[in-house]
């Protein structure tokens, strides 16, 4: 007899924004803000990952968001925009779909809850027809570019993330159609 598994994989309600957001925040703060200044960082945090952003962007129509939860409490998300507001002109997609975000709780970090969502937001370019999912990592973070290159991303290009006065030096990379699921 199998037992259930305790991580359930589902799309964000809108009750899930708060957990959702301080997920964000802790998972986000945990991995970089030594990085910035306190008050760059500071209104990063508040632009890119409130309460209230977190709200709309589970309601936004242009956009996916899976929460993985168990025992009651968010561990990882992913958050998809369905139509890439990346730069297109490196690799030329047509219907290109963006990974905005795919962060664990990082108590759970290489638990597979990130292979999980990454296998779900391939799932969801391929239904949507996507012919490319672009994502932007940063350069100085070699374990999530082996994650992504798991899945068959690669670099195509050198661009640039800003954090208040802080320029970060961040990898473009693109998969092509077909998606794959990860390998293990």
């Amino acid at each position: 007899m199998t037992t259930p598994d305790p991580a359930k994989l589902r799309l964000a309600t809108p009750d899930d924004a708060l957990p959702l957001a301080a997920l964000a925040r802790r998972a986000i703060s945990a991995k970089f803000e030594h990085l910035y200044a306190p008050e760059d960082y500071a209104a990063f945090m508040e632009e890119a990952h409130s309460d209230a952003v977190t709200a709309r962007q589970i309601a936004d129509p242009g956009m996916r968001v899976a929460v993985i939860e168990e025992d009651g409490r968010l561990v990882a998300f992913c958050k998809l925009v369905l139509d890439s507001t990346l730069p297109r002109e490196f690799s030329n997609p047509q219907r290109p779909l963006e990974l905005k975000q795919l962060y664990t709780d990082p108590d759970r970090v290489g638990g597979g809850l990130g292979r999980r969502l990454m296998d779900w937001a391939m799932e969801v370019a391929r239904d949507r027809g996507a012919d490319e999912i672009q994502l932007t990592v940063y350069s100085d973070n070699p374990g999530a570019q082996r994650f992504y290159h798991r899945f068959g991303f690669e670099k195509i290009a050198d661009i640039e993330f800003w954090v208040g006065n802080h320029c970060d030096p961040e990898f473009l990379y693109a998969c092509k159609s077909p998606f794959r699921k990860s390998g293990g």
